[in-house]
C-alpha cells in the first residue's frame, strides 16, 4: 500500500495544479515589470575600452582567420578537430570564450549548476564585461537548477542574455505535478526539447557534438562520466550555424529568462540580487583549468596541433520550425533525413556510434533495403552495454530488437563496458578530483561558518565570484548529493523517476557510459553532431551535426570510434549457442514474443555478449560472422558486469517499459 502512496499523491497533486491554475501564465503587465527591474539593474560599464573586447590571444581562435583568408566562394577551407578527451574540450571552450572579439552564442539541452556549468558561466560573464555580446539559449527541461540563478543572471550585464526554449507553463523548471499535468494536456509539446548544441564564437569557430554543461560530460564527476565526442570547426561553415542559431534565438518559443514566470516572481519580491555562487566542489580542478586555458603553448601542444586542414563541411541542423503543427512529416532538410542519406549512399561500411540503439521505423526500414543489395556494406555499431548506460528504459529497447539488429539488418555491435581499460577517460585525474571534493566537503563541515566573498583575484575564473550564500546555505556539496542531482535534471526533486539510473554493477569504481554520436562512412565522410540516431532524434527533438567530407577526417574518426571497440573496452554481441533440442521452436517464440507492443515475455534471448579470450590461436579479435569466431570468445551472458539476478533484470526490464508508457497510459 505504501508503495502506491507516492505516485497517488503526485496524481492528486498534478490535478490539484491543473484545477487551481488552469495552465495560467503570469499577466503580461507584471512580467513587463519584472524584466523593467532587471533591465534597471543591468550594468552597462566595460572592464575594456578595445575594439575587440581585449580578446585573449589564442592560436585556437586564430585558426578560424586562417581559415577565413584562405577560402573562396568555390573552394572554401576549413580546419577541424575532434574532441574527444572532456578536458580538451572544457580547455578549448574556455578558450574560445576568453578569445571572442564580437560576440559568443552558446546553446545547449544541458546547462547544470556544478563545477563544469559555473565556470563556464563566470567566464561568459567576465566576457560581456569587457564588451562581447553573449546569448545562451538552454532547453527547459534540463536548464539551470535554480530559478534564482537566473533572475540574478538576468540582471548582470546588458551584453549578456539568456533564453530559454520551450518553457512549459512558463517556468523555468518543471517539478513533477506540472510534468503529469503536462503529460495529460500538452504530451507532444512536452517532447518537443531543443537537443542541439553549439558555442560559436565571433562566427569563425564553432563546437557542436554529444557535450552538455555538466561535470560527467567533461571527466569531472567522481561516479559516472560520459564518454563523448565533439568536434570544433573553423572556416566558412560557422556562417551556417550562426544562421541557425539565430533562428532559434529569434523563435517564439525561446523565452527570455526574466519573462519565465518563476524568475519574474523572484525579480518582482526580491529586485535585482548580487550574482554569486556557491564554491567550487574541486576549486584546485578549476583553478588549474583556468590558468591552462590562457597558456598558449599548452592550448598549441594540446589542440592546434590535432586540427586537420580539410575542405568542404557541412552543417545540417534542424530549425525551429520543426516543432510547428504545420511541419511537413518528411522534411528533405532536417538532419535525419541527411544522415540517412548519407547512409543509404555506402558501399563498404557504415561505423556508427551512439549510446541508445534505438531505431526508428524509417531507419529499421534503410537498414532492411540497404541488406538487400548485392553487396551491402558493412553495418558496424558501437554502443553501451546495460552495465554503462544512463538509460536504462533505452537499453530495453534495445535489447528487446537484438535478433532483428543481427539476422535482419546484419549489424556488427560492440557493447561499451563500464570499465574500459584504455578509454579516453583519465580516471587517475577523475579520482583526484573525487578526493580534491572530498576534502572540501570535511573542511566545509568541519569550519561550518558562513563564508564571506573570496577577493575578486582569488576566484578561478573571476566573474561571479565564488563565497556562499551569507546565511551559509550554498554550501558545497557531497559527491552523492551530487550524482542525485544529476537525476533531477530533467523532472526536478520529488520526482520519483528512477528509470535512467544506472544499474547497480558487481564491482565498484568511476563508471564511464557512451555518449557520443559519430559515423563514418566508407571512411570518406566523418559526422560528429547531438543525433542519437533515434526516433526522439527524428521526430521530436531538433538535432544538429557536422558532416566533413575528407578522408583524413574520417579516417581520424573511425580510429577514435574503434578504440571503445577493443576487447578490453567493450564485449561483441553475437547469437548464443543453439539449444541442443528444439533450437527452431526457441528461436520461433522468440521471434513473435519480439513483435509484442510492450512486454517482451520469452526468457531466452538469440543474442548474447562475448567476451575475446587471446591465445595461440586467436592473436587477434574477430567479427561475430569469422568462422574461427566461437574458439576466441566465450559468453558472458546478455548482461555482464551488472549484479542484479536474469529474474531481477527481467523485471526491472518490464519496468522500464511500463514506466515508459505510464504517461501516456
Amino acid at each position: 500500500m505504501a508503495a502506491l502512496q507516492r505516485p497517488l499523491r503526485s496524481l492528486f497533486l498534478g490535478f490539484l495544479f491543473l484545477a487551481t491554475s488552469g495552465c495560467a501564465t503570469m499577466a503580461t503587465g507584471k512580467l513587463d515589470r519584472a524584466q523593467g527591474v532587471a533591465f534597471a539593474a543591468r550594468s552597462s560599464d566595460l572592464t575594456c575600452v578595445s575594439t575587440q573586447g581585449c580578446a585573449l590571444e589564442s592560436p585556437l581562435r586564430d585558426l578560424g582567420d586562417a581559415a577565413f583568408q584562405a577560402s573562396t566562394p568555390d573552394a572554401p577551407k576549413h580546419y577541424a578537430l575532434i574532441l574527444d578527451r572532456g578536458p580538451d574540450s572544457m580547455l578549448a571552450r574556455i578558450n574560445l570564450i576568453r578569445s571572442a572579439r564580437h560576440s559568443i552564442d552558446l546553446q545547449t539541452y544541458i546547462f547544470d549548476e556544478d563545477d563544469s556549468g559555473l565556470l563556464v558561466l563566470d567566464e561568459l560573464l567576465a566576457a560581456a564585461r569587457r564588451g562581447v555580446r553573449v546569448r545562451v539559449i538552454v532547453d527547459q527541461l534540463s536548464a539551470l537548477r535554480k530559478a534564482d540563478t537566473l533572475a540574478q543572471i538576468a540582471s548582470q550585464h546588458v551584453n549578456f542574455d539568456v533564453r530559454l526554449y520551450n518553457p512549459i507553463f512558463n517556468d523555468s523548471r518543471l517539478r513533477y505535478p506540472q510534468y503529469l499535468v503536462a503529460s495529460m494536456c500538452c504530451w507532444k509539446r512536452l517532447n518537443q526539447r531543443m537537443h542541439s548544441k553549439l558555442l560559436l564564437v565571433d562566427e569563425a569557430v564553432g563546437i557542436t557534438g554529444g557535450r552538455n554543461y555538466a561535470d560527467d560530460y567533461y571527466d569531472w564527476d567522481s561516479d559516472y562520466d560520459f564518454r563523448d565526442r565533439d568536434v570544433l570547426v573553423a572556416g566558412p561553415v560557422a556562417l551556417d550555424m550562426a544562421g541557425n542559431f539565430e533562428a532559434f534565438w529569434n523563435s517564439r518559443r525561446s523565452v527570455p529568462a526574466e519573462r519565465l514566470d518563476d524568475v519574474a516572481r523572484i525579480l518582482l519580491r526580491e529586485g535585482a540580487t548580487p550574482m554569486r555562487h556557491a564554491p567550487f566542489a574541486a576549486p584546485d580542478r578549476v583553478a588549474r583549468m583556468s590558468r591552462d586555458a590562457s597558456d598558449p603553448d599548452l592550448v598549441r601542444e594540446r589542440l592546434v596541433a590535432h586540427a586537420l586542414e580539410v575542405g568542404t563541411v557541412h552543417f545540417f541542423a534542424d530549425l525551429p520550425q520543426k516543432h510547428r503543427r504545420s511541419a511537413p512529416e518528411n522534411d528533405p532538410n532536417t538532419a535525419s533525413t541527411r544522415l540517412r542519406e548519407m547512409v543509404e549512399g555506402a558501399h563498404s561500411e557504415v561505423l556508427m556510434q551512439t549510446p541508445y540503439l534505438v531505431l526508428s521505423d524509417e531507419a529499421q526500414q534503410m537498414f532492411r533495403d540497404l541488406q538487400r543489395e548485392p553487396k551491402p556494406p558493412r553495418v558496424v555499431i558501437s554502443t553501451n552495454s546495460l552495465a554503462a548506460t544512463d538509460a536504462f528504459i533505452a537499453y530495453a529497447l534495445s535489447h528487446k530488437y537484438k535478433r532483428r539488429y543481427l539476422r535482419e539488418f546484419g549489424f556488427h555491435i560492440y557493447e561499451f563496458k563500464p570499465f574500459p581499460a584504455t578509454s579516453t577517460i583519465d580516471l587517475k585525474a577523475i579520482a583526484a578530483g573525487a578526493e580534491e571534493s572530498k576534502a572540501a566537503v570535511l573542511a566545509s563541515d568541519e569550519g561550518n561558518t558562513s563564508a564571506t566573498e573570496a577577493p575578486r583575484d582569488e576566484m578561478p575564473g573571476g566573474s561571479l565570484g565564488s563565497g556562499s550564500a551569507p546565511n551559509g546555505s550554498e554550501r558545497r556539496q557531497s559527491p552523492q548529493q551530487m550524482r542525485e542531482n544529476v537525476a533531477e535534471r530533467h523532472f526536478g526533486s520529488g520526482s520519483g523517476v528512477g528509470a535512467n539510473y544506472p544499474v547497480p554493477l558487481r564491482r565498484a569504481g568511476v563508471r564511464v557510459g557512451l555518449h557520443a554520436k559519430s559515423m563514418v562512412i566508407d571512411e570518406r565522410i566523418g559526422v560528429v553532431g547531438t543525433h542519437n540516431f533515434d526516433p526522439r532524434g527524428d521526430r521530436y527533438n531538433t538535432e544538429s551535426v557536422i558532416a566533413i567530407e575528407d578522408p583524413a577526417f574520417a579516417k581520424a574518426l573511425a580510429d577514435s570510434i574503434r578504440i571503445d571497440m577493443r576487447p578490453e573496452n567493450a564485449w561483441v554481441i553475437a547469437r548464443r549457442d543453439k539449444a541442443p533440442v528444439f533450437s527452431g521452436l526457441d528461436y520461433s517464440l522468440g521471434k513473435v514474443s519480439e513483435q509484442l507492443p510492450v512486454f517482451d515475455l520469452w526468457p531466452w534471448k538469440y543474442a548474447t555478449s562475448y567476451e575475446f579470450v587471446p591465445g595461440p590461436e586467436c592473436p587477434l579479435p574477430l567479427p561475430r560472422d569469422d568462422p574461427r569466431f566461437r574458439q576466441c570468445y566465450r559468453p558472458v551472458g546478455p548482461f555482464p558486469e551488472v549484479s542484479l539476478s536474469l529474474k531481477g533484470i527481467t523485471t526491472r526490464i518490464f519496468t522500464a517499459f511500463g514506466a515508459g508508457l505510464a504517461p501516456i497510459l
